[in-house]
Parts: structure tokens; sequence; C-alpha cells
């Protein structure tokens, strides 16, 4: 599995999805945040890893009704599969009348050191699912089995998810508003400019509390708003902040 960067994760981990579309958006990928998909808890932690993948396709009873001849579930492979540091990402066409996974999988993904899951169907076993710590995005709550509705088909394919095109490797953050897919090969720069973007909101955000206009500040930084922001990034420096 490709590695981020220590520097890029600890960065990921701390700017906001919104300011990752952002930074996308400005290199043409309008298409990169994942519809209709939402933490479970809005305040479980952060994630940050790179895309293992599994896909669904719709059930059929002769295959995994009761007695059904199908050849043995992909399903459990893909949590023993994905990655350390990896966030398991699932294709379940949008389709959340049954679950995508539940308690037991998920806190085996958690012991075996992977950094999430992420669904466009639901979960079961919500109450389990948040004593494994593990931080997990889905469409909403579910208790029917899967087999009811999905059959897992294959692993670390190219899949669509939540409407967005995932290919193994993809770089996987997920915070509070939900789940943006970032391409392995610009996610330092995606990094780096989201870093300097955040840093100008805290300023800007500060100055909007002290009273300060928008026009001029955001969200185009006029010459005044850059000279004040250089001044303030120098005091922060001195005193022992950031730069």
């Amino acid at each position: 599995m490709t590695e981020l960067r220590p520097e890029t994760r600890a960065i990921l981990l701390r700017v906001a999805t919104s300011t990752l579309t952002g930074a996308l958006n400005k290199r043409g990928l309008r298409n990169m945040f994942l519809q209709d998909v939402s933490p479970l808890r809005v305040d479980q932690p952060r994630m940050v890893g790179i895309a293992y993948t599994m896909r669904f396709i719709p059930a059929r009873e002769d295959r995994n009704g009761p007695g059904g001849k199908g050849p043995p579930s992909v399903q459990p492979r893909a949590m023993e599969e994905c990655p350390p540091g990896g966030v398991l990402v699932i294709d379940s066409r949008g389709d959340a009348r049954a679950a995508s996974a539940g308690d037991l999988y998920i806190g085996r993904l958690k012991a075996r050191g992977c950094a999430g899951i992420v669904t466009d169907g639901g979960f079961r076993d919500s109450e389990g699912i948040l004593k494994t710590g593990l931080p997990a995005y889905h469409r909403r709550p579910t208790s029917p089995p899967s087999p009811i509705v999905h059959h897992p088909i294959d692993l670390n394919l190219p899949i669509g998810c939540g409407g967005v095109a995932v290919f193994p490797g993809d770089v996987i953050v997920g915070d509070c508003d939900g789940v943006v897919v970032i391409p392995i090969d610009i996610v330092d720069e995606i990094a780096a400019e989201a870093a300097a973007t955040t840093l100008y909101d805290e300023f800007a955000e500060e100055e909007v509390a002290r009273g300060r206009p928008l026009a001029g500040l955001f969200p185009v930084a006029g010459e005044d708003a850059k000279r004040d922001f250089e001044a303030w990034k120098a005091r922060r420096a001195a005193a022992g902040g950031s730069p």
C-alpha cells in the first residue's frame, strides 16, 4: 500500500474537508466529496488513510438466501486484508436497506490498525461500532443483515461510493462534515495549500470576531488584509505559535 508522508498525514488530520474540496476545485476536481455519507457520530475521531475498496452487487436468493450456493463471501476477507492505516471504502450502491457491516467486522478493522470505514449504505450495531473507536461514515443506520440486499463481489478495484469514483490508493479524509477523496499523486500539494489556507482562515476568523467587514478580507484578500496577515503571523511566531 502506498504510504502517506507523516507530515502530510499530520496536516490532513487538522484541516477541514471544506478546505480540501476548495483546493481540489482549483485543480478542476469538482466531484470528490461523497454525497449522503455522514459520520456515525459528529465527535468521532477524524479519519485519514489510503483507500482499500470492496464492492457489493444486489443479492440474489439462489446465492445469498437460505441454502444459497454462492462462493465464500469476500466480506470477511476485506476485514483481514485492508492494510493497517487503510480505510475500507464500500460501494453499497447507495442502498441502506441492509447493513454493509456491523460492530464485529468493524472491531476487527480497528484491532488490525486500520484508519476507518466508509460506505454509501448503512451500518448496523451502532452502539458497538462507537465502542470500537474506529471512524465510521455511512448513509444511515440500518439493522437487517447484509445478505438480504447485498452480495460482496470483489476487493480493491475501482468503485463508486457516494457518487464519487474511488480508486485503490486514493487518500480518504473524513471530518464532521463528511468524506473527501484526494488522488495520491497530488496529496502533498493539496495538504500544503490547505495548511496555508487554514492559517489565513484562522486570522480572518479573528478579524471578523473583532468587527472587521468581509470586503477585502474574505473570500479574496486585499492588500491591507495581506499586510495584516503577515504581521499577524510574525506576532504568532514570536509568541511561539505556528508560523
